[in-house]
């Protein structure tokens, strides 16, 4: 069996990995409708794709994030409607607190005398409508922000979206290392009762004291709370796990093995960091921060030192004469008083003060673009550092796997020779023990190697930006768990 590899640091042996997965796998947890495949009894067989399936699925911060993406797409792709006219209407139905006089006009007698005028009507029905465009260079360039703002929300998306297939598929490895941790005690435990009926067949023949067999029979005991231990811890992590991927409770899933066994592979640190600079998935957000910043600063200029254009039209017909007398409608009934047609250009002075606020804005916009270039700058050099301590990691864990293969294999020759010689009565309980607890611990801290390696793959793959699953594919594994 070989176990998969990462971060280069030595577990402390089962229990910690059991420790370790309850923290990877602790998360948001949501249920859904639906489910994957599953086999006979409700069984579900599960693998690292259909784990990370699910759990993109019913991950409720990535479907946040998804609805947030959704929302500025929208708007980037209504983006035009900016230059849609603003358009008002209105009715207004009043009437006079005091109801108008008629007035009389005096006029010279050859005019034919004094002239009066009725009353105006104390009810009065008036209207609007008006129509207004207020256009500025700086629409084209908030058009664009808004486009740089959906790729923002895409790239975003995707970032977390493999952020937690990579969790996901780190903890899927990390069950599989504790079934075979599991299963290495369960056969520690069968050794030890073939101990134990060695020793009893020796004390039979008087080759060996009974001592020797109450030792075996300890030996083989303490190993059980061990077990028990052992097992619990993995049947939370199993629930645990489920719940992380969204499973009706109750549902029991089989993981399915996974190619381990890796040719050695040849990592290109200079081409894997110039790969790393423009793929590793914060270096993409700050990049698309940068040119969402240098789309503000330019609208921002724009609306300082460009005119703003206004057209705008409108009507105000008023209704004359009593609404509740005569006709609504016909010749001379709504007369318009004050409607018009107009082209304004207005051009604000104030950004032209180089002291003033809007120039001052102004310039710290350009301290925030250079800010964000410092920050780019920061984390290319991080993400050098981190593609070479990853290679580091992995180079070195290869020759440690390596050595602890020939130590296993040296340890399982070991333990199979001081068996024969113990059943012999050439040796004592005490050098099979030996034998054997050297043999379980090279198994051990070789499965861990691998787990470690197999995972550093997974970090080095994130911090690339390239799918899971590239550094190492189907052709190059040939052994499984």
């Amino acid at each position: 069996m070989r176990v998969l590899r990462g971060s280069g640091r030595k577990l402390p042996g089962p229990i910690g990995l059991l420790l370790f997965l309850s923290l990877l796998v602790s998360g948001p947890l949501a249920a859904q409708d639906s489910g994957p495949p599953s086999g006979d009894g409700g069984t579900v067989r599960l693998d690292p794709d259909t784990a990370v399936e699910l759990a993109v699925r019913n991950n409720l911060v990535l479907q946040m994030t998804r609805v947030g993406t959704e929302a500025t797409k929208r708007a980037s792709d209504l983006s035009w409607n900016r230059f849609i006219p603003t358009v008002d209407v209105s009715g207004t139905m009043l009437r006079l607190n005091n109801a108008p006089e008629g007035i009389t006009i005096p006029l010279p007698p050859q005019l034919g005398g004094p002239m009066s005028m009725g009353a105006s009507p104390q009810w009065m029905v008036r209207t609007s409508l008006s129509a207004s465009l207020n256009f500025n260079f700086a629409m084209f360039t908030e058009m664009d922000k808004l486009r740089l703002d959906y790729e923002k929300g895409l790239i975003s998306y995707e970032k977390a979206r493999a952020q937690l297939e990579r969790d996901v598929r780190k903890a899927y490895h990390s069950m599989l290392l504790l079934q075979e941790n599991v299963a290495l005690l369960h056969g520690s435990l069968e050794n030890a009762e073939r101990q134990v009926q060695m020793a009893q067949a020796n004390f039979n023949t008087g080759r060996a004291p009974e001592l020797t067999l109450l030792q075996a029979q300890v030996a083989m005991e303490n190993l059980r709370p061990v077990i028990d231990q052992a097992e619990g811890g993995l049947r939370l992590s199993r629930m645990q796990f489920a719940l992380f991927l969204g499973l009706p409770p109750g549902d029991d899933f089989v993981l399915s093995p996974v190619p381990t066994e890796l040719s050695s592979l040849t990592l290109d640190t200079a081409a894997l960091i110039a790969r790393a600079a423009s793929g590793q998935p914060d270096i993409r957000e700050l990049r698309q921060d940068i040119l969402i910043a240098m789309s503000i600063r330019k609208s921002t200029g724009l609306r300082l030192f460009t005119p703003n254009l206004i057209l705008s039209w409108s009507v105000d017909p008023a209704l004359s004469g009593d609404p509740w007398e005569g006709k609504w409608f016909g010749e001379d009934r709504w007369k318009q008083s004050s409607g018009a047609l107009s082209l304004t250009v207005a051009f604000r002075l104030n950004g032209l003060l180089p002291f003033g606020q809007e120039r001052q804005g102004l310039k710290g916009l350009d301290d925030q673009l250079r800010s964000l270039g410092i920050r780019l700058e920061y984390a290319i050099r991080g993400t050098e550092i981190e593609i070479h301590n990853l290679v580091l990691s992995l180079e070195r864990l290869q020759v440690n796997m390596d050595a602890l293969a020939q130590t296993v294999a040296l340890a399982e020759r070991s333990f199979s020779l001081t068996e024969q010689a113990y059943r012999a009565g050439l040796v004592d309980l005490f050098q099979v023990q030996s034998a054997e607890q050297s043999l379980r611990q090279a198994r051990v801290q070789l499965y861990e190697q691998q787990f470690n390696y197999l995972n550093g793959l997974i970090d080095l793959e994130y911090a690339l930006g390239i799918p899971f699953g590239t550094l190492f594919s189907a052709e190059e594994a040939h052994k499984e768990f």
